[in-house]
């Protein structure tokens, strides 16, 4: 998709020549706004055709004295780039069934587009066109315009410029992810997912190792393996590095969930919705969809995403409940519930992460149920000790409109991780789940700065709905630039 940004007074929006022209108002229109579309609005408003509330929308057909084949007048909340996204994304959803092949956008009321109007476009368009067809066939050829432009002043122009780079990029990089995550368990498999990195790799010219069982049994990981040993699929354990700043500069480690079928293992998980379990590499498919659009950025920075990758199967070969296994870390764990196997997985993880002398790091997983109970699914769970780190994720979450919110991580909730036969067993019970587990994680990470997010609510959809959100690269690439020089 082509992002445009061009440079026009908004008394010219009525000569523009496009398909569709969406032009975004707030309770107040603009008085400066072209006669024939101030006019139109005004006259739709006085007819009750048009209410000026958010989340209302005019469309017009070859408006009079306008230039545009078709106009969509939709309402924001208010100017903040939140509720433009909301809007533009209101208007597209018309526009998409119209089959405009090039669509215009502009403010139509008093406010000034900066980058986050820019990006939320881009976002909002990406995901207006997404639509999963690989192993659907009989799929709708998907709506895909040849241009979007957003009119704006030229005071604006840089701005925007540079919010229309950042969207592109994430907005790739979501797509990317919401791919992975859609693929069913047979096809997106450890191997195909390591197949999938090295294409990113060679794509971006990053440096990207696919470990095999055997390396992985030479590096010690006895926990991930414990998960990935009821499996016929072999694990793989993946390294991608980007390499943007002198070797000195500590980076920034990722590390994501790639559990790509889980059952739950001899714990096994109620019938119904299980099929959604391949949505369970959502931290591993959002990992690498940042790395991607980070390294299409080249941003001054070092970033190393990793990502431990099974399947999680009961067979008889599969771990069970009140084996204990040993972490790289040395420290053992008494697996009480093989349904909590994405700890096992990312504790080893978050050790091998040590040698890279790490800035900080974010580990991103759909961890566990108790984050959907207590967040539902607007905002990712985060849980970390580090104010720094923390306030730092908040504001890339705003930044980005793919929000977390800080969970609490007391050493009192450590206390139910006790076991009688290992140094910690895998679960706590049910009271604070979400917060357990990332007590359990924490035990892993005394050599530096880190926060653990649990996306089990945001990185996808149930319902008709149903499919990968992408979340949260937008998030995680928001944070990860943060670090450049």
């Amino acid at each position: 998709m082509d992002f445009r940004h061009r440079i026009a007074a908004p008394a010219s929006l009525a000569g523009v020549e496009v398909d569709a022209l969406v032009l975004v108002v707030a309770a107040t229109v603009d008085p400066a706004l072209a006669v024939p579309l101030s006019s139109l609005i005004s006259e739709a408003v006085s007819d009750g055709d048009l209410v000026l509330k958010k989340g209302k929308s005019l469309y017009v057909l070859k408006p009079a004295g306008v230039a545009a084949k078709r106009l969509v007048v939709t309402v924001a909340a208010d100017g903040s780039a939140k509720a433009f996204k909301a809007a533009v994304a209101t208007a597209l959803s018309t526009v998409k069934s119209s089959g405009a092949k090039s669509v215009g956008v502009a403010l139509g009321h008093a406010a000034t587009l900066g980058a986050e109007h820019a990006e939320a476009l881009v976002t909002a368009a990406a995901d207006a066109i997404y639509l999963y067809t690989h192993s659907k066939p009989s799929a709708p050829v998907p709506w895909a315009p040849a241009s979007i432009t957003l009119f704006c002043q030229k005071i604006e122009a840089a701005a925007v410029q540079q919010g229309l780079r950042c969207g592109t990029a994430i907005a790739s990089g979501v797509t990317l992810a919401r791919e992975f995550g859609n693929r069913p368990g047979n096809q997106c498999t450890p191997t195909w997912l390591g197949q999938q990195a090295k294409k990113i790799g060679k794509e971006w010219d990053l440096d990207v190792e696919v470990m095999d069982k055997k390396q992985i049994e030479k590096l010690g990981m006895g926990s991930f393996l414990a998960v990935a040993q009821g499996s016929a699929e072999p694990p793989r354990f993946i390294v991608a590095r980007y390499d943007g700043a002198a070797k000195s500069q500590a980076p920034v480690v990722l590390v994501g969930k790639g559990i790509t079928f889980d059952t739950g293992g001899i714990s096994i998980k109620p019938a119904g919705d299980m099929d959604e379990m391949k949505f369970d590499m959502g931290g591993a498919a959002s990992v690498l969809g940042t790395l991607a659009a980070v390294a299409a950025l080249k941003p001054k920075l070092n970033l190393v995403c990793i990502v431990p990758t099974c399947e999680n199967m009961p067979s008889s070969r599969a771990v069970k409940p009140g084996d204990v296994v040993t972490s790289m870390s040395g420290q053992t764990i008494e697996v009480l519930n093989t349904d909590a196997e994405g700890r096992l997985i990312l504790c080893d993880a978050l050790t091998y992460a040590e040698r890279f002398k790490p800035a900080v790091v974010v580990d991103v997983a759909t961890l566990t149920g108790a984050c959907v109970i207590a967040l539902g699914h607007h905002h990712s769970g985060l849980f970390t000790s580090d104010d720094g780190v923390a306030a730092q994720l908040l504001a890339a979450g705003s930044a980005a409109l793919d929000t977390c919110w800080r969970m609490p991580l007391d050493e009192e909730y450590g206390e139910s991780l006790k076991s009688n036969f290992a140094d910690m067993g895998n679960v706590g019970g049910r009271p604070g789940g979400a917060i357990t587990a990332a007590m359990f994680l924490s035990r892993f990470t005394s050599k530096y700065p880190w926060a653990h997010l649990d996306v089990a609510g945001t990185a996808w959809k149930s319902g008709t709905h149903k499919g990968s959100t992408g979340r949260p690269v937008g998030l995680l690439t928001h944070f990860v630039l943060g670090y450049a020089k």
